[in-house]
């Protein structure tokens, strides 16, 4: 059974950054994270393919965020700056051996993390 575990959430200002890692027992062909905003759904965040390193970004992150793995591709990283309010969520990492073609969608995921907690606050 494939297991991800996050790491490195927490509170930050606004205009702080944070970095999240997600370690797999395994190497995986895609890996993402997706975050949960309280009251809301879940939402893709950032892809990358394990292999080729190409990555896809929601509109809200461009810019701001970076996915990235080691190399021995079993971490992935996320790295998150100039943060604000609403980066608020629990962030989920998330994992498959499938073709997504980077969708940042839960559907295409089919091993996910325990969820680490993310505040920004003003």
């Amino acid at each position: 059974q494939v297991q991800l575990v996050e790491s490195g959430g927490g509170s930050v200002q606004t205009g702080g950054s944070l970095r999240l890692s997600c370690a797999a027992s395994e190497t995986l062909r895609y890996m993402a994270w997706f975050r949960q905003p309280p009251g809301k759904e879940r939402e893709g965040v950032a892809s990358i393919g394990i292999g080729t390193g190409i990555t896809n970004y929601a509109d809200s992150v461009k810019g701001r965020f970076t996915i990235s793995r080691d190399n021995a591709k079993t971490t992935v990283y996320l790295q998150m700056s100039s943060m604000k309010t609403e980066d608020t969520a629990m962030y989920y990492c998330a994992a498959t051996n499938g073709w997504t073609a980077l969708a940042l969608a839960t559907s295409f995921y089919n091993y996910w993390g325990q969820g680490t907690q993310v505040t920004v606050s003003s």
